[in-house]
Order: structure tokens, then C-alpha cells, then sequence
């Protein structure tokens, strides 16, 4: 079974019954709505239809809701495109309004520019495609050089190499989808662009105002979100998952940079028990191609072999020209990945000590499912799914298997690595109703050695204190 899980954009290639219902069974386990795209009603369709095909095949399948936030973005241009050549001289003004200035003079939606920037730094344009140096400030203009020669279209987005433009993490536009989100009673909220964990707690309190209650996932795009460690794990706890956003954190720190900064990111999110996405140009080929590139399958891979809970594709299912191949080409190649020998065992946490009765029963049960031969499976009656969370932040082959009465929690586990969720019908399951469960879906047989976690108070968070091992007979 794969244990990575899948996130895919929808968008206008894949939003018809048919092709979600395709992507469900392809492996898709969280669908991702852009919130920087598409209108309330488009989003609110698509999370209905959605959960309806979630519910026609019976499976779990979460639904994140991924906020615009403040991306610094040039104004619309009088002339679009225009034509950047290596030492064309142009300005940035904040004053120019949308389709005002000229192919030089170009408006920017950041109010802070000049006073943010120098003589010296490096600007980049459109994701890193295109650099300009700034040259000098007068006043409220920047004048930079172009460093590249390409198409600048309205709209892109600007970054500094180094960091260091930053507005608050929630916008205008944002309160709006904050509304929407809690209409549509999301599972996951990806809060974008934010500098530190006060930036996390204020969006936390302005969706629990809205009666929105969906898990945070921070996304860490800003180099001031990995200034130093002890900044990045605040900021890390804040949130309730985090994701790797490399095309922004890339344009701001340097490829170079993130290649160790993804892997470091990974393994502070698991031992701080937070899930972890890694995403951003995955299988960019597939946008118009069939097959992904040697380079991409290395890339999953090598995201899968880090310890990363699930992988995200944008562009590639949203606007792409083969949404389905794409997942069925991304379930495979994680599977590929989970077949080597360092995705399946685990000596991590072996010498600390544990903060609560859950966690050490949570790492007990995989440890011993990794030690003990012939265990086919973990079982986990839970509440909230924090107990079958901290089994999948250790590394095993062994399915968890989350038995919960709540379809919040069995929706929010399908972003858990290695974790599978079933429901109940009521808050006094028994163990035999687990495991009559699993011998129906053929998921263990009799004589099969099972592990199972619970708690004696039933239907109360956080009361797990039972471990056991049992033949099936």
C-alpha cells in the first residue's frame, strides 16, 4: 500500500465528475482549491462534488483550501507583455496604478518598495525567471537594470534574493476566502507567506471568529521563515502541518540552498509532530507531457526518501493537459521510493524520553511492529487522530489503520503518512468490530498478528493508554 500521500490542484482541467472521480481512484487523497484563482462559487461546487464522489467510492478525501496571502505583485501593464533585454534600464513605482506607466515604467502593489530595498540587491521576477538590479532609489521609484532578456506579463510576482519583502500574512481578499472556507467546512487551510508563528496564531484566531476550525498548514515560503532554527520550530509548532513551498522560498533563499533547507524542513516538521507537504513543480513536464522526466521521479523520490507525508502537483492537474496520468504517474513513482530499504525502518527517537502516556504508546506500537516478525498491521481506535499522527511520524512498512466515529478525523489522517482511516458507528467500537472491519477489505486474515492502540476512557481525546498484540483467529 502507498503510504505518501497525494495533493492535487483542482482547476479547469480537471473539474468535471468524471475526471475527479478518475483522480479519486488514481490515489489522490487531498484535492487543494487555489484560493488565488477561480470565484466562491467555482470553489463551492467543486468541494461539493468532491465529497460526492469521495462518498460514492467510500474513501476519505480531504479538501485544503490554499489562501492567496500578501504575494507582492506588479500591476497591470499597459502593454502586455513587455520585452526585458540584459542593461534595458526600468523603474518600479508604487503610484502607478493598474494599466497606467509605460514598457519602462512599470507599477507595483507594494507600498513599502523603496524604503525596502538598495542600491545592490537582486530583484526576481515571475518565480526567478527574470532578475533586475537595482541600480538607485529616488523618492518612491526604484530604478533597476535587467539582468535577463524574456517576457514580463502583468500580474507576477516579486521577490528579493535574500528576503526581506514582507507584508502581513492576511490580506483583504483573504478575510473574504477565510468566509468561504467556513462555509464549506474545510479540513486544511494553507496560510501563505507567513514570517513567524504570531503570523500563524493570528490567522488561527481570525478563522476560529469566522467558525472556521480547519488545521492550519503553514506554508514556508519566506527566508524569513528559516532565518535560524529556533524561529523555523516556532513557527513549525504554531501551525497543525507545514508545507515546503519551494517556488517562492527558492526565488528568495536560492536553489542552491533549498535543496539541504527541503530535507531540513522535513525532518524538524516530523520530530516536531507535524505533517509535511513538499510541493512546487513535481512533475512540471506533465503539464504538457504524458510521461514525467528521469529528473522528476528523483525529485518524488528523493521528497518520499526525506520522510515527507505527502507531495502536492499545481499546474500539472489544475491547467495540465493529463491530470490523471499525472497521479497515476506520482502514485507509482512513491511507491518506488517506499520499496527501499531506509522508507520502511526507523532508529529515530530510540534515546529520548516521551512527554505524555499517548506518545509512548504511539512509539511503542511501531517500534514493536518494526521488531516483531509477522505483524501485519497497527490498529488505532482514536478520537481526534493524534494518536495514529504520532505512530506516523516513525518510519515503517506497517499500514496504521485509524478507526474513528468522527469524519473530521478520518478526513484530516488521509494527509498522515502511512495512515488509513475506516469509520465506526458509534464510540464504543470494540476491537472486533476493527477487526471484522479489515478482514472484509482483506486487509489481514486469520492467524495474521495484529497491534492495537485504545483508550479505557472511550470517546475522550487524548485518554489512549492501551497497547496490544493479538493473533486473529
Amino acid at each position: 500500500m502507498r503510504r505518501t500521500k497525494i495533493v492535487a490542484t483542482v482547476g479547469p482541467a480537471c473539474d468535471s465528475p468524471e475526471l475527479l472521480a478518475e483522480m479519486v481512484r488514481a490515489g489522490v487523497n487531498v484535492f487543494r482549491l487555489n484560493f488565488s484563482h477561480g470565484t466562491g462559487d467555482e470553489h463551492k461546487a467543486r468541494a461539493a462534488l468532491i465529497r460526492e464522489i469521495a462518498a460514492k467510492q467510500e474513501r476519505y478525501v480531504g479538501i485544503l483550501g490554499d489562501l492567496q496571502g500578501p504575494k507582492i505583485r506588479l500591476r497591470k501593464l499597459a502593454e502586455d507583455p513587455i520585452r526585458l533585454q540584459p542593461g534595458l534600464e526600468l523603474v518600479l513605482d508604487t503610484r502607478l496604478a493598474d494599466g497606467e506607466g509605460d514598457a519602462t515604467h512599470i507599477g507595483v502593489d507594494y507600498e513599502p518598495l523603496a524604503r525596502s530595498v538598495a542600491a545592490g540587491d537582486i530583484l526576481l521576477l515571475d518565480d526567478g525567471r527574470l532578475r533586475l538590479l537595482v541600480d538607485r532609489v529616488e523618492g518612491e521609484e526604484v530604478f533597476c537594470i535587467s539582468e535577463s532578456a524574456g517576457n514580463l506579463h502583468s500580474r507576477k510576482g516579486i521577490n528579493r534574493l535574500g528576503g526581506g519583502l514582507s507584508a502581513p500574512a492576511l490580506t483583504e481578499k483573504d478575510m473574504v476566502d477565510i468566509d468561504l472556507a467556513a462555509e464549506l467546512g474545510l479540513d486544511f487551510i494553507a496560510v501563505s507567506f507567513p514570517s513567524s508563528a504570531e503570523d500563524i496564531r493570528d490567522a488561527r484566531a481570525k478563522l476560529q471568529q469566522a467558525g472556521c476550525f480547519a488545521h492550519i498548514i503553514g506554508k514556508i515560503e519566506r527566508a524569513e521563515a528559516v532565518a535560524n532554527d529556533e524561529h523555523l520550530d516556532d513557527l513549525i509548532r504554531a501551525c497543525d502541518g507545514v508545507m515546503v513551498a519551494r517556488g517562492d522560498l527558492g526565488v528568495e533563499i536560492g536553489d542552491a540552498s533549498l535543496i539541504g533547507l527541503q530535507k531540513h524542513i522535513i525532518k524538524r516538521s516530523r520530530v516536531l509532530n507535524r505533517p509535511v507537504i513538499t510541493a512546487t513543480q513535481m512533475m512540471e513536464s506533465m503539464i504538457q507531457n504524458p510521461v514525467p522526466t528521469r529528473a522528476e521521479v528523483f525529485d518524488v523520490a528523493n521528497a518520499v526518501l526525506d520522510g515527507t507525508d505527502a507531495v502536492m502537483l499545481s499546474a500539472e492537474t489544475a491547467s495540465g493537459q493529463y491530470p490523471v496520468e499525472t497521479v497515476i504517474a506520482m502514485a507509482r513513482n512513491c511507491e518506488g521510493a517506499e520499496l527501499y530499504p531506509s522508507a520502511r525502518k526507523s532508529s529515530y527517537r530510540l534515546e529520548r524520553q516521551f512527554e505524555s502516556v499517548e506518545e509512548t504508546l504511539a512509539m511503542s506500537a511501531v517500534y514493536a511492529a518494526n521488531h516483531q516478525k509477522g505483524v501485519k498491521a497497527i490498529v488505532s481506535l482514536t478520537e481526534t487522530g493524534r494518536t495514529v499522527l504520532l505512530m506516523s511520524r516513525l518510519t515503517s512498512g506497517i499500514p496504521i489503520y485509524a478507526f474513528s466515529r468522527n469524519r473530521e478525523t478520518c478526513t484530516r489522517v488521509s494527509l498522515y503518512r502511512g495512515v488509513y482511516a475506516l469509520p465506526t458507528d458509534s464510540a464504543d467500537a470494540s476491537i472486533d468490530d476493527c477487526v471484522t472491519a479489515l478482514k472484509a477489505r482483506s486487509e489481514v486474515s486469520c492467524g495474521d498478528l495484529i497491534l492495537v492502540t485504545m483508550g479505557d476512557t472511550v470517546g475522550v481525546d487524548g485518554h489512549t493508554n492501551t497497547l496490544k498484540m493479538l493473533r486473529l483467529s
